[in-house]
């Protein structure tokens, strides 16, 4: 018997040293600014593990209220207020 997977387990990372609070607004989540809280480790490096359908999916980070892109995301779109969309194939 074979299973076809139908989701997939994707962790996002941003390192933010200085940051006091970083979210990840999405697709996936209605683009809700303050749906994920990323958790930030020793080295300033804030992460959150979540499981996504397979597909395409857009994202940006939160970081202090401000959007901001994923630096390590080579795949990006261009929105309506005139900045982008990071890119991620799960």
């Amino acid at each position: 018997m074979t299973t076809t997977k139908t989701k997939k387990r994707k962790l996002f990372k941003l390192l933010a040293p200085q940051a006091e609070s970083v979210y990840l607004a999405a697709s996936f989540n209605d683009w809700d600014p303050q749906a994920r809280p990323l958790k930030k480790d020793a080295q300033g490096l804030w992460k959150t593990s979540v499981t996504l359908p397979l597909g395409k999916h857009e994202y940006r980070f939160v970081v202090d209220g401000e959007w901001r892109d994923d630096p390590q995301c080579e795949e990006r779109r261009p929105n309506s207020f005139g900045t982008t969309n990071c890119i991620l194939h799960a």
